[in-house]
């Protein structure tokens, strides 16, 4: 009996198209396959974790970490295995659906409700509902969900610009920036995302200066952990790298903007909140985004606490197991994509 880890980085998108039979981008496909050994760095040593290439994947996490992992397995392998466990990057119906198709016995894996119960916490109307919960001194952010395109009008009336969001989405989709220039394309792109999931979300437009973030897990019975701070980069809208530092030196680096009360206030308010929220309807990890907010009158910084929640693993999670086997930090960890294949990174500062 054994513990299975996959890579499916490809979840955000799979979780919204909300398909058994879901084929991921190009781009996707390929970063699970290059990056597929990731989930060794937490893996234990008598786990398995499923790859496109064992002896390729075995190469990489050796190059990256300076030690061993010989437990790669591929799809091929999977119905020959006692699987008793199954820890995924995120679960959607899609990647259950892939695992029972390779011999993997459904008493092990969340039902298709488990998942639609996921599916649901994962709609950005829950992240504008602990926002909501929010607020203070110190703290900024609002969000609204409509069914109309005359709302985003009336929103970039009163806001000028607007961020508009579909309710579900990965990193850098589904996401557009909209202000009195709007075109017909995005009239129709809002259009289609309202028919295709409901709703779609609207966020003023905040001057930002950092991201960052904060990991938690969930034991499902509604005690939240707090694990760790989690200091990104993004490029358009994308994961580009995180910081790997010690926790005291990433808070100190945030209280630069912010008091670290006000920080230690939001991380208490959020295992609480999501304690809440999650009890008995999901376990395992998650992450909230959060990012450092410029004031309208150039005057200092505000909080955003809440930008969304990623009910699966995160960079931020990777960053986390990634740096015990490192020395000399701080570093910085980055996906980057060089020569048609994708590549994890570490470099001093």
């Amino acid at each position: 009996m054994m513990k299975l880890h996959v890579f499916n980085p490809e979840h955000d998108l799979a979780l919204a198209a909300n398909l058994r039979n879901f084929t991921a981008p190009h781009a996707g496909r390929q970063l699970r396959a290059d990056l597929g050994f990731i989930p060794a760095l937490w893996a234990e040593a008598d786990d398995v974790v499923l790859v496109e290439h064992a002896d390729e994947a075995e190469r990489k996490f050796r190059l990256l970490t300076h030690r061993p992992f010989m437990r790669f397995i591929t799809k091929e392998q999977l119905g020959n295995l006692r699987i008793s466990d199954v820890d995924v990057w995120g679960w959607d119906l899609a990647v259950r659906a892939f695992l029972i198709r390779y011999g993997i016995d459904e008493k092990v894996l969340p039902s298709e409700s488990e998942i639609g119960e996921i599916r649901q916490l994962s709609h950005r109307q829950h992240a504008m509902r602990i926002l909501e919960n929010l607020q203070g001194d110190g703290l900024v952010g609002q969000a609204e969900m409509t069914d109309s395109v005359a709302a985003i009008h009336e929103a970039i009336d009163r806001l000028g610009t607007v961020v508009v969001k579909a309710p579900w989405s990965s990193s850098g989709r589904g996401i557009r920036f909209l202000n009195s220039m709007i075109k017909k394309t995005d009239e129709g792109w809002a259009q289609r995302v309202i028919e295709k999931q409901g709703a779609i979300m609207l966020e003023p437009y905040y001057d930002k200066v950092k991201d960052f973030g904060m990991e938690f897990e969930s034991d499902g019975q509604g005690k939240v952990s707090y694990l760790e701070l989690s200091l990104f980069h993004t490029s358009n809208g994308a994961y580009s790298g995180n910081l790997l530092m010690y926790e005291d030196e990433k808070m100190e680096w945030l209280t630069r903007y912010i008091p670290m009360d006000l920080i230690n206030s939001v991380q208490q308010n959020l295992i609480r909140l999501t304690g809440t929220l999650f009890k008995g309807r999901y376990k395992g990890p998650f992450g909230v985004d959060m990012m450092i907010v410029a004031r309208g009158d150039q005057n200092g910084f505000l909080l955003h606490p809440c930008v969304e929640i990623n009910l699966r693993r995160t960079m931020g999670h990777v960053a986390l197991a990634l740096s015990p086997y490192l020395k000399g930090l701080p570093m910085v960890m980055t996906i980057e994509y060089n020569t048609n294949i994708y590549k994890m990174r570490v470099k001093r500062l």
